[in-house]
């Protein structure tokens, strides 16, 4: 059978490199020529019919798979009868005389197998490569040996590389599924390895316990280079997800290494700043959302600046208020910052309720893209950009503006500082404000991957305090480093261990290693070390 098909579609195929003219008049002798033959000859009609493309191929063949596609003996017009019955080929309507004298064209199972096969790689004709593309691995998931002639000259005449290759994938499949010789099953097998994936592997897993040696032993190096594959995708994978869990890590720690670190003050207000970032995202997106619905995709870059001015001012606010009357007193330092994180909660439960607060993601955070067998998600990957992008601009302002001089100086000698006219509080007041701000674009970011809930900052308060101190309290990159360490460790961990465990080791493997290095890996000389 396979043998008259392909015998079918070589004289049938040359036909469709004809111009577009001769094209149509062979589309319409193909499906003139439907109620005639035997199952399998119309089975390769089908597939031909496919491969010309003709918009008119699906509706024909969707009515011949559903018994309402027939002929007027009388005159050999092909006609679909329902749902309004009318000329398969022209469209135009029948008389109620012309209806009734069609005679309905028989299917059987063999056929309406043909049919649907060629209905489902029927988009391997259309001009749109995606929907080509979505052809053939729908080909590739439901093997049938029935579809490897269509697969075969879809193959031949494919330019698009990306195409290419997913249809030779599909056209390996369809081999493996029927009666071919060894040799060809074997190239078949070394194409599905190539792939390397779940998919691949659930394929050839039956073959290595074929009763043929040689395809029992193809398919089982094929299985173990997959295997091997699949670890090393696995593998950075995991390292995807943990430079991911270690973006946000940064991002959330790097204003804490600033008020922790080069200030030595233990805010406990730090994740409800954070969490004032979220809501200002909220507020902001549900002002646009009401007001100026084309402008929701700038509503984040709209939101930044917003969240870094309300939590910094905030964070002014708890400096000026409480904190400058605090320091050198550590515990009631950190008391104190508990209180305030209790109101801030609060606050926000009166003004938004306890409630989740939707945030959507614009458009271009939504989605997501393969790297390899790796699935890289659009807002993971913006949000790594950001915090690194914050994490340099705090490096510059830090390093090379007159401000960043100034916090350094009153942070390594207040006296000999003031002594040069540096207005030390003002500084304070400037250095906590600034660490408050870089917690609000915190909030804005882990908006896109969290429940924005007045809980959001309690989440990461503790993972923030690990970072800074796994780091260097008052080191900038010391926090860099920290935060993608521990975000990949974590990430490996969890597999054999489990988050919650996997967070707890990663704790105590912390406390172990400041019990060697209590200032973390990249000391810096602060305020905390005077005297």
């Amino acid at each position: 059978m396979l043998f008259l098909r392909a015998c079918l579609l070589a004289l049938l195929l040359p036909m469709f490199a004809a111009p577009a003219s001769a094209q149509t008049q062979d589309f319409d002798a193909l499906v003139t020529s439907l109620p005639e033959g035997s199952y399998s000859a119309r089975g390769a009609v089908v597939g031909a019919i496919a491969l010309t493309g003709d918009p008119r191929a699906e509706a024909i063949l969707t009515a011949l798979l559903d018994g309402a596609l027939g002929v007027i003996e009388t005159t050999g017009q092909v006609v679909i009868l329902a749902p309004a019955p009318a000329d398969a080929l022209a469209g135009t309507p029948l008389t109620d005389a012309e209806a009734t004298s069609a005679e309905r064209i028989r299917v059987n199972n063999g056929l309406r197998r043909d049919i649907r096969a060629a209905l489902g790689i029927l988009t391997l004709s259309d001009p749109d490569p995606a929907k080509r593309l979505a052809a053939a691995d729908a080909a590739f998931r439901a093997p049938d040996a029935a579809q490897y002639e269509l697969l075969d000259a879809a193959f031949q005449r494919e330019e698009n590389p990306a195409v290419k290759s997913r249809l030779a994938e599909a056209r390996a499949v369809a081999i493996l599924d029927g009666d071919f010789p060894d040799a060809e099953k074997r190239e078949a097998i070394d194409v599905i390895a190539d792939r390397g994936d779940a998919d691949a592997q659930r394929i050839l897993t039956p073959f290595a316990a074929s009763e043929d040696p040689d395809i029992a032993e193809a398919a089982a190096a094929a299985l173990a280079s997959i295997e091997q594959s699949r670890m090393l995708w696995g593998q950075a994978q995991n390292i995807w997800y943990g430079l991911s869990l270690g973006s946000v890590l940064l991002l959330a720690a790097i204003g804490l290494a600033i008020t922790f670190g080069v200030m030595g003050v233990i805010n406990m207000a730090h994740g409800e700043l954070v969490m004032l970032g979220a809501y200002t995202t909220y507020a902001v997106q549900e002002t646009i959302r009401q007001n100026a619905p084309g402008l929701f995709d700038w509503s984040l870059l709209i939101a930044a600046p917003l969240a870094f001015l309300v939590a910094g001012a905030v964070g002014v606010a708890i400096e000026r208020g409480i904190v400058r009357h605090l320091y050198g007193r550590a515990l009631e330092t950190l008391l104190a910052t508990w209180g305030v994180s209790l109101i801030l909660q609060q606050s926000v439960r009166s003004i938004f309720g306890p409630n989740n607060r939707e945030v959507g993601n614009p458009s271009w955070m939504s989605g997501s893209f393969d790297v390899g067998q790796m699935t890289v998600t659009w807002n993971r990957l913006w949000i790594l950009i950001f915090a690194l992008a914050v994490f340099a601009v705090l490096l510059f302002v830090m390093k090379r503006t007159a401000v960043g001089l100034q916090m350094r100086a009153v942070t390594q000698n207040r006296p000999m500082a003031a002594s040069m006219g540096i207005r030390t509080n003002w500084v304070d007041a400037l250095t906590f404000g600034l660490g408050a701000g870089i917690a609000g674009l915190a909030g804005v970011a882990l908006s896109q991957i969290d429940n924005v809930s007045p809980n959001l900052g309690q989440s990461y308060i503790v993972d923030s305090f690990m970072v800074v101190v796994f780091g260097g309290a008052g080191n900038i990159w010391g926090t860099l480093a920290g935060a993608f360490s521990l975000g990949i460790v974590n990430k490996f961990l969890e597999p054999y261990a489990g988050a919650v465990l996997a967070k707890i080791i990663v704790l105590v493997a912390i406390i172990l290693f400041i019990q060697k290095r209590p200032r973390g890996l990249f000391a810096v000389k602060g305020r905390a070390v005077e005297g």
